[in-house]
């Protein structure tokens, strides 16, 4: 990495794109879920769960831009469309409406529903690509990475973190990060719509 390289790292981006990030992936609000599979299944692997996640999210970060090319689209019109899947996520989480169906055969193990979609789902792979608009690419990275230890953490703790927050604090833990998606997917909306 070079001088030029280091000046773009922005504190302030990592976070702002580290937070979306994270209330898009809503491994708090997944625990529920993440605890029923574990029950059924007996083990997550957390760290095979979290390499396959985070494989999924950096290649469709590093090609995903090829292949709206290769569909005829540019990231801006990508962008926008992100915006209004991420608003809709945002209201399901507030609203506590179920708009997206996820897919819960657990027999597939743990990494088709967990890796995917649970984790590196749509909304996800979406975030990755529209944020790329927004903030350079080594903050982007940077926040995958914070996000990738953080769901490590939450996998391998998933019985301690029912036990401490309850299933009353992971509701207002849902709704808070749904609001701020709503907002997040606003200013990409703005900031992506030609004037």
């Amino acid at each position: 990495m070079n001088i030029y390289d280091i000046a773009n790292l922005s504190v302030s981006q990592i976070f702002t794109a580290g937070f979306a990030l994270f209330a898009v992936i809503d491994v708090l609000g997944s625990i529920p879920v993440l605890i029923s599979f574990k029950n059924k299944m007996g083990h997550i692997s957390a760290g095979r769960a979290t390499i396959v996640s985070g494989i999924l999210i950096l290649v469709f970060f590093f090609l995903g831009e090829r292949f709206l090319h290769m569909m005829g689209l540019d990231i801006s019109s990508f962008a926008i469309a992100g915006s209004i899947v991420l608003f809709i996520l945002g209201l399901e989480m507030v609203l506590g409406m179920e708009f997206f169906k996820g897919d819960t055969n657990v027999k597939a193990g743990a990494i088709v529903p967990i890796a995917f979609p649970i984790i590196a789902g749509s909304g996800t792979l979406t975030t990755v690509m529209s944020m790329k608009s927004l903030y350079h690419q080594y903050n982007i990275l940077i926040a995958i990475l914070i996000n990738l230890i953080i769901i490590y953490i939450a996998l391998r703790s998933l019985n301690w973190l029912e036990r401490i927050l309850g299933q009353s604090g992971i509701l207002v833990i849902r709704k808070f990060f749904g609001v701020i998606l709503i907002a997040i997917a606003v200013k990409m909306f703005r900031t992506n719509v030609p004037l």
